[in-house]
């Protein structure tokens, strides 16, 4: 395509917009009410996974040896662990550093033993980098001849890796209605606009004029619509965001001992991003298939 052709499927697709301005103003009414109420959804869960995601740096898993397994061999069993893929972090705990640890807690009352209790307690906690995946991880460390004991928490590895997957459920099933109800409102907009232009089309294909040079208009108009119905939310959702966590942390400070919330700027920055993405490619893909359906050229 020529700089002339491209200048003219611009003007164009901008020319369609001004003649069909109600219908186009409503497009992006809603494109923007559909991707504001996406953006809404997307910081909780964001929010959501990011204190799962917390929550699941704490789990770990404990690992405790049986009599006669030297540090040496413990070592190279740590070595071994932190090599799976599954495995995020794992910490060494010698049997002398666990009772220097205890007999903080007991104070004075630690002056009562003469030697070390816990001589048979050197142990690995392990942490890993999918809490779903915890249950490969202890199989495979109870069958290690070294390990007498296995310590986990079954139940909130389970509990965590169902948040997740309840939040990535609830993600899918929202953006999945809000592009349906976005691409047929694009879908109106541009079908009217063919009307609207339908003597102009037939000259059009009567000189001879491509099926690019009569579609690619309409499909700019879609990606402008789509453009602009997706910035609007961003600033909305930046500016809501922000007054609700302030809200949040002034009225229940309790809550920010027990959780966090990302930055505004880090929740913006990435729905930005997608907003934008998912207005052009609303925009793009329903316009085109409207003209491939209406315009048979």
């Amino acid at each position: 395509m020529g700089i002339s052709s491209l200048l003219y499927t611009i003007g164009q697709g901008f020319r369609n917009i001004r003649r069909n301005s109600l219908f186009t103003l409503a497009s992006m009414a809603t494109i923007a009410s559909c991707l504001f109420l996406f953006g809404l959804f997307y910081a909780i869960i964001l929010n959501f996974q990011h204190i799962v995601q917390a929550a699941e740096e704490n789990v770990s898993v404990t690992v405790f040896f049986n009599e006669g397994v030297t540090e040496e061999e413990m070592l190279q069993l740590k070595i071994a662990i932190e090599e799976r893929d599954e495995v995020k972090e794992v910490n060494y705990t010698s049997a002398e550093a666990a009772w220097e640890s205890f007999k903080e807690y007991l104070g004075d009352g630690a002056d009562t033993f003469t030697e070390n209790p816990l001589e048979n307690c050197a142990s690995l906690e392990i942490f890993v980098s999918d809490v779903s995946r915890q249950s490969d991880l202890v199989s495979y460390l109870q069958n290690l001849e070294a390990v007498r004991s296995v310590n986990y928490s079954e139940i909130t590895a389970t509990t965590l890796s169902g948040f997740n997957r309840l939040a990535a459920y609830i993600y899918i099933g929202i953006v999945v209605i809000l592009l349906a109800v976005s691409v047929f409102l694009i879908s109106n907009t541009v079908t009217i606009g063919i009307a609207v232009r339908k003597e102009e089309i037939s000259i059009m294909k009567y000189i001879g004029a491509t099926d690019f040079f009569v579609r690619a208009p309409f499909v700019v108009e879609g990606i402008i619509i789509g453009l602009l119905g997706s910035i609007i939310p961003v600033f909305a959702i930046n500016y809501i965001y922000q007054k609700a966590v302030e809200y949040i942390t002034s009225r229940f400070s309790i809550l920010t001992q027990i959780m966090s919330f990302l930055p505004a700027q880090t929740v913006t920055r990435n729905l930005a991003v997608i907003s934008i993405a998912l207005g052009v490619g609303i925009g793009f893909f329903g316009s085109l298939i409207t003209v491939r359906r209406h315009i048979r050229v």
